[in-house]
């Protein structure tokens, strides 16, 4: 008896936490997009719906390029130091290389 109570009382927590849960739908999808983060998805050992779940966490923790741009403006400002275009093309191709 207590343990059914349990139970009911982790599955009725489970039924809360997920009602208060905002629902995306995307509409319009093609199959072959669908095909492929399936495909992903299962070779993450996930369910499409908890790889694209954690997919949009991430995408939502990165700084838009926006952020950036303006991260780096407040930096030179604050600094009085930047970057010529030349300076940053060597540091890419530094970056690149070592990829390779």
């Amino acid at each position: 008896m207590i343990v059914r109570r349990a139970r009911t009382l982790a599955n009725d927590q489970k039924q809360l936490q997920n009602a208060c849960m905002p629902a995306i739908t995307i509409r319009d999808v093609p199959n072959e997009t669908r095909d492929q983060l399936a495909e992903r998805a299962a070779a993450s050992g996930r369910s499409l719906q908890q790889y694209l779940r954690a997919e949009l966490i991430r995408m939502a923790e990165r700084p838009d390029n926006l952020a950036i741009v303006t991260r780096a403006q407040a930096r030179v400002r604050q600094t009085g130091e930047g970057l010529t275009t030349e300076q940053i093309l060597e540091v890419l191709d530094a970056h690149r290389a070592e990829r390779r």
